[in-house]
């Protein structure tokens, strides 16, 4: 994996419970000499190993504590600690505050408090927070998702590649605002809700955002990945495509994506 290198794959994209062959929201983000965890939804561990072992996992970055973001740091706790692998511990975490804390109550059995900080050495989110991993920046902006503390996370490799992942969040200036220009967006569509984006509203932020490319995720039950699709490139210029899960994106710019896309002319910022 060479330093000029950035690409995401799909380990998952179902909302808001995993479905066969479909876990939760899950990314493993490549580039810059590491290998990124973004958002660990149910089912996600399992995808994660067709990819890379656990033991290879640099950094792992939560944007969100809903279960259907977080759930299988539970899991992965378990296998850091106690699965005999071959893995350095603590792993890095970066998620919203209180991440611990949340953790150690579901882990905890006990009157003692679970040790979460012997398997992930936590680094609590804030709005506009930055870190480096490896060749990646991570930069993290707060957005709206109607309650809980909810990031949407920009990567940017030394060769100047950018990846944006909007999390869940409804639409929102700070989204737009962190993912201008990028060469690919990853946005939830889960429906036009407080606190998400509809597909035609992920659409919207893109071209709002002048990204290269678009990349739906998290789809509503009630709208199948194909019109989905069709909805976000009716309100954006540019190529989308679906996150069907393994899918992986090598970020490029002005480049074709695979799976369900549809190509027009791309916007530039």
């Amino acid at each position: 994996m060479g330093s000029d290198v950035l690409r995401i794959t799909v380990l998952g994209s179902a909302t808001p419970y995993p479905r066969p062959g479909n876990p939760c929201s899950g990314h493993l983000v490549e580039g810059g000499g590491v290998r990124v965890w973004v958002d660990a939804g149910t089912g996600t561990l399992a995808e994660l190993q067709r990819h890379v072992a656990l033991g290879e996992v640099d950094a792992v970055w939560i944007s969100h504590l809903h279960a259907d973001h977080s759930a299988d740091l539970l899991t992965a706790y378990y296998a850091l600690l106690y699965a005999g692998l071959d893995v350095s511990v603590p792993l890095p975490l970066f998620g919203p505050a209180g991440i611990a804390d949340r953790l150690a109550g579901f882990l905890t059995n006990g009157p003692e408090r679970s040790p979460v900080e012997q398997a992930f050495a936590v680094e609590e989110l804030y709005d506009g927070h930055v870190a480096a991993v490896g060749g990646l920046t991570l930069r993290s902006w707060a957005v709206e998702h109607g309650g809980p503390d909810a990031f949407a996370l920009r990567v940017e490799s030394e060769s100047g590649l950018s990846f944006v992942y909007s999390g869940d969040c409804e639409p929102c200036p700070s989204l737009v605002e962190l993912a201008r220009g990028c060469d690919l967006f990853v946005c939830e569509a889960d429906g036009e809700v407080p606190g998400h984006h509809s597909a035609a509203q992920a659409g919207r932020s893109a071209a709002a955002a002048g990204v290269g490319r678009l990349v739906v995720t998290h789809v509503g039950s009630g709208v199948e990945p194909d019109e989905a699709v069709a909805l976000a490139a009716a309100e954006f210029p540019g190529p989308v495509a679906h996150a069907d899960p393994g899918a992986r994106f090598e970020v490029t710019r002005r480049s074709r994506t695979p799976g369900r896309t549809t190509t027009s002319p791309a916007s530039s910022r």
